[in-house]
């Protein structure tokens, strides 16, 4: 086999070896949480795909970028985009495909729609730093020391458990669809007890699931409109407020203005507008006897010593 086959294939096994760790991960934080083992594996058997599939594309791409730049600052924005694309995307399709949504952020600061946050980003590129800096060169060295044909047996084998387990939980997610779009329940509350019920009443493998993600929020399409028509209620309550608050602020600002102060800029604007017309060359005389009164009437003004209201005023 030529060196991309072994390539590929070393890929393979990084990505069941990086599912296993995020198992593992996922499995130890919730049993900090509960204090008790939940198999919190997206299949049945332990192992967390999305995990191995950020691993395997922040391999890749470090890889190809390895003529050009392998600093470790490069390797942390390429697993921060491509991680979080990643959960993005996978949020989404499931969401899309089974009403569903396995985690939601919308609390969080700086989440996009809720399928992801800076913090969990933020891990993610300082995972892809320690995988592809410290575990890869170790993992690529144990691979180097096993035999192809024990190497392809093991991928092999692998590949037809996940494929079966794969086969397992897409019954599983096929019963929580139907069971969603079957419901009648007007929030997502009721939803997830009956699906809840559901899946307690079956076999172990459905109940594992029940148990694995007791957060889910299940949204039929009717849910869905009504959470879109709430938006848009909120939305429009929102520009309302806004603009009520807007004219209360012009009213007041017109209320608390001083009329003497509203004359003095009255004024000030028309002896500008005089100015700016007046042309002694033109003018006739009633017109300048009328703009000699005005310039006197408004030295008349400045010259007038000022009282202490309209000193409080001006302040």
């Amino acid at each position: 086999m030529n060196a991309t086959g072994t390539m590929l294939i070393d890929l393979v096994l990084l990505f069941f070896i990086y599912s296993l760790t995020g198992w593992c991960i996922e499995v130890c934080l919730k049993y900090i949480q509960y204090h008790r083992f939940i198999n919190r594996g997206f299949l049945t058997g332990p192992i967390c795909p999305i995990y191995g599939t950020g691993a395997v594309l922040i391999t890749v791409a470090v890889h190809l970028l390895t003529p050009f730049e392998e600093a470790f600052g490069t390797t942390f924005v390429i697993s921060f985009l491509l991680c979080g694309g990643v959960e993005y995307f996978t949020s989404w399709y499931l969401e899309k495909r089974f009403h569903a949504r396995w985690w939601d952020y919308s609390q969080k600061p700086m989440n996009l729609h809720g399928r992801v946050w800076i913090g969990n980003l933020i891990l993610f590129g300082l995972g892809g730093v320690a995988i592809v800096h410290f575990f890869n060169p170790v993992l690529f060295t144990i691979l180097d020391r096993i035999a192809l044909l024990t190497k392809e047996i093991a991928v092999g084998v692998l590949a037809a458990v996940c494929a079966s387990d794969y086969a397992m939980t897409h019954f599983i997610l096929k019963l929580v669809k139907t069971s969603v779009e079957c419901s009648q329940a007007d929030n997502t509350e009721e939803i997830s007890l009956e699906i809840r019920r559901t899946l307690t009443d079956k076999s172990v493998f459905y109940r594992r699931f029940a148990e694995a993600y007791p957060d889910v929020i299940y949204r039929t399409d009717r849910i869905k409109a009504r959470l879109a028509e709430i938006k848009a209620e909120t939305e429009m309550l929102k520009k309302e407020a806004e603009q009520r608050a807007q004219d209360l602020t012009k009213k007041v600002g017109q209320i608390a203005e001083p009329t003497a102060l509203v004359k003095a800029s009255l004024i000030e604007r028309q002896g500008n507008l005089i100015a700016l017309l007046y042309d002694e060359k033109t003018a006739n005389e009633e017109v300048k006897a009328l703009k000699a009164t005005i310039d006197a009437d408004l030295e008349r003004l400045e010259n007038r010593p000022i009282t202490k209201i309209e000193n409080i005023i001006r302040k």
